[in-house]
């Protein structure tokens, strides 16, 4: 998590929001995070910018586009 860029760049000036969600998508198991299900199955590279941690309703799509799912 010290690497992702959401939590670095996006949240930085929402703190306790980014506290709150790096607890439940970070903290333990981070399998239900769409940004890391997303770096599991096509790398860290395939990550999308906007993708927040929230979303794995995209993350078939995103995997789709790069010819991964």
């Amino acid at each position: 998590m010290p690497k992702c860029p959401f939590f670095n760049d996006k949240m930085a000036d929402k703190p306790a929001t980014a506290g709150m969600m790096k607890k439940q998508y970070c903290q333990g198991d981070s399998s239900g995070c769409a940004r890391h299900q997303v770096k599991v199955a096509a790398g860290s590279e395939n990550v999308p910018a906007d993708l927040y941690p929230s979303q794995t309703y995209r993350v078939k799509d995103v995997l789709a586009a790069l010819g991964k799912g």
